[in-house]
């Protein structure tokens, strides 16, 4: 079967990458919609109790109530502290100051107007925080404010280095720079084209409102690990395969020897996250969707024809700046010549 995908795919490569990449582009547009950060709500997929009572006192206490704020200042700053935060849009209630056993701080609990995950409740706890600079606020809003901000730092520094470990190790295995260019290309357009994707089936299929903060963040990993990986198994037999024959024959060798493999090991690894998607965390339901979503569109798709076909489409260039060797030695050449030699030469 691979055999024949490989021989439709050489008739015109470039037609099928670039169509490849516009399918991808598409599911990656779905990607610039999505909301992150669960409510309490919907941390879970079915509704507690716990979930209920939350509800109830929303609807008839203020929307903090449950999740009071915990401010710390010190013993000299509490009135001035005190009258800030009973002056700040957003405060039902500040309770009485409750002096630490030596006497040097002060706690208080504040209590919002609006739930502590909503987005208003983050928008007081961070005006807070520029008002009253020398006090502490954490708990409830301010611990999620922290989590998620904490969050969006580790993409902005993991996922870089992730690609950076991945692209110098793909150097030095394939002895090349295209081919590892265009393999962490492929890989990272799969992943957004797997979030994208996974987005409309959260927004429309699970009635999700958002995203868990850290599903983004691990679901590249997994999938960049493992749409790596199952690329690499391709490209390696395709650079051995090449090195006996010519740059088409490999590549085309490469896919039908590695199609199957790959391909099982792929419907296993997906079947295997998927199983996530039955448990009530709604987090984890995220992750086994993604990455199940994300291997499946890489190893049926972006390993078996977008690759082949960005590989037959730069022909030998793909292994830019070397190419693979034979490293059979011809005995027949010499022989031929010795033979055909006259005594005289």
């Amino acid at each position: 079967a691979w055999d024949r995908v490989g021989h439709r795919i050489a008739a015109h490569p470039r037609l099928v990458w670039v169509g490849g990449l516009a399918v991808l582009g598409a599911l990656s547009a779905a990607a610039l919609g999505i909301s992150t950060g669960l409510d309490r709500a919907h941390f879970l997929t079915d509704t507690p109790g716990s979930t209920v009572g939350e509800r109830l006192l929303t609807e008839h206490y203020p929307g903090g109530q449950s999740r009071p704020l915990q401010v710390i200042a010190s013993e000299p700053d509490t009135p001035q502290v005190t009258a800030a935060l009973r002056d700040a849009h957003g405060v039902a209630r500040v309770d009485s100051p409750q002096p630490s056993k030596d006497g040097r701080l002060t706690r208080l609990e504040v209590v919002l107007v609006d739930p502590p995950d909503s987005a208003a409740a983050k928008q007081t706890v961070r005006d807070l925080r520029r008002t009253i600079p020398d006090a502490t606020i954490g708990a409830s809003t301010a611990s999620e404010i922290d989590l998620a901000d904490a969050q969006s730092h580790d993409r902005r520094v993991v996922i870089p280095l992730v690609l950076a470990v991945v692209f110098l190790i793909l150097i030095a295995l394939l002895r090349a720079l295209v081919a590892p260019i265009l393999v962490i290309g492929t890989v990272v357009a799969s992943y957004f084209a797997a979030l994208g994707a996974s987005w409309l089936l959260f927004r429309y299929a699970f009635d999700f409102p958002a995203l868990d903060t850290q599903v983004a963040l691990m679901g590249f990993l997994f999938m960049v690990a493992l749409g790596v990986d199952y690329n690499l198994f391709l490209v390696a037999r395709v650079r051995e395969e090449v090195r006996r024959t010519d740059h088409r024959t490999g590549v085309l060798r490469g896919l039908g020897v590695t199609g199957g493999v790959i391909s099982s090991a792929g419907l296993v690894l997906a079947a295997t996250f998927g199983v996530l998607g039955v448990m009530p965390v709604t987090m984890m339901v995220q992750i086994g969707v993604l990455v199940a979503l994300g291997v499946l569109l890489d190893t049926f798709f972006v390993r078996s024809i977008i690759v082949p076909a960005l590989a037959l489409d730069t022909g030998p260039r793909f292994w830019w700046p070397t190419y693979p060797r034979s490293d059979r030695t011809d005995d027949e050449g010499p022989t031929k010549v010795k033979a055909n030699k006259t005594p005289a030469q």
